[in-house]
């Protein structure tokens, strides 16, 4: 079983990335590895923090999400709007606004509901506005509760993979693109391939394709039920055991010689400009402030070890010949991640 998406000409030039972690997809594919028990490694730490935190949602909320996402099968496509600039605002504000005959075709993909729910499914079915401001209040307090503390975390990551596929698009062209997504997919023009729980064929026929890199995405990619929909492809980003903590807060590596020689967190932020990075990218994937990223960098290109270029209102950091030489002579395995979440993180 596998899914499939056919490709033509057009849709190859209209290929695009989310800016950020999309508070939709995050919600629902995060409330399902809440349940789950595969990758403990990677996810166990978050599950701890985040059932703790949930305790204090309100049951009633809880009780909306477990229905309206279940552990298997599909859930409803109006949870996850499409959004040009993904944020929790506008995709509750989405949700929200979702009309009813959308809201009745997703609902029909759910087992029939449990007793406490048929009232209100049945209200939701018409678009009735307290139904659908249960499901606002619900996503707000389960965003709070179980995502806020570690977003910073997830813009990073988000941040990173984007810079991988804007390398690989600027080296290789839109196909070098789709094959930087493997092993999860494989690209065997015209058609992006991808395990899959059930046999689909998706045919783009022009629409192009929106790119969703997501922390909470496991093993294999997710799209829409909806076919007529725009075509939407989640995808894993590439973390470790330890995501959820900032560079700053683990110890160094034995033997990391570099930041023997810049200091941690410098030496952090030259890893991380490797991939090309502007000040504020910098600043949420290694975990301070844009003023002390701002420090960093111009040290950095005072040694001759990045170059920045402006553009508009962002400034563009790269690694120069030495720093790129510097980095491969002072190799360091990663450090081990400690095993709680960090406290005190800022808030989406």
């Amino acid at each position: 079983m596998g899914l499939r998406l056919h490709f033509t000409a057009e849709d190859l030039s209209r290929i695009r990335t989310v800016s950020g972690p999309d508070p939709g997809w995050e919600i629902v594919l995060s409330f399902i590895q809440l349940a789950a028990v595969q990758a403990p490694a990677v996810f166990g730490p978050w599950r701890a923090a985040a059932r703790a935190r949930l305790r204090s949602l309100r049951a009633p909320h809880l009780r909306l999400l477990r229905y309206l996402v279940p552990q298997t099968g599909a859930f409803p496509d109006f949870l996850t709007p499409v959004q040009a600039v993904p944020c929790l605002r506008s995709t509750v504000d989405a949700v929200l606004s979702t009309p009813a005959e959308r809201l009745r075709k997703d609902l029909a993909l759910l087992p029939a509901p449990p007793s406490w729910a048929r009232t209100w499914a049945s209200t939701l079915a018409d678009a009735d506005r307290t139904a659908l401001a249960a499901i606002g209040e619900a996503l707000h307090d389960y965003h709070s509760a179980a995502l806020a503390p570690v977003w910073p975390r997830l813009q990073a990551l988000v941040d990173a993979d984007r810079a991988q596929r804007a390398r690989a698009l600027i080296d290789h062209g839109t196909e070098g693109l789709l094959r930087s997504l493997g092993p999860t997919l494989r690209w065997r023009p015209p058609v992006l391939e991808a395990d899959y729980p059930v046999d689909r064929d998706l045919y783009l026929n022009g629409r192009g394709l929106l790119l969703v890199p997501s922390v909470f995405c496991w093993r294999t990619p997710v799209t829409l039920v909806d076919p007529e929909l725009r075509p939407v492809l989640v995808y894993p980003v590439s973390h470790e055991a330890g995501w959820w903590l900032r560079p700053a807060d683990r110890a160094p590596a034995e033997g990391d010689r570099l930041s023997q020689l810049l200091g941690h967190s410098r030496a952090t932020a030259l890893r991380v400009i490797q991939d090309g990075c502007t000040t504020g990218e910098l600043a949420r994937r290694i975990g301070v402030t844009a003023p002390t990223a701002s420090q960093h960098t111009a040290i950095l290109r005072e040694t001759g070890l990045i170059i920045s270029v402006r553009c508009r209102n962002t400034v563009l950091h790269t690694l120069t010949p030495l720093g790129i030489d510097l980095l491969s002579i002072n190799l360091a395995p990663q450090p081990k991640a400690r095993s709680t979440i960090s406290r005190g993180a800022a808030q989406s």
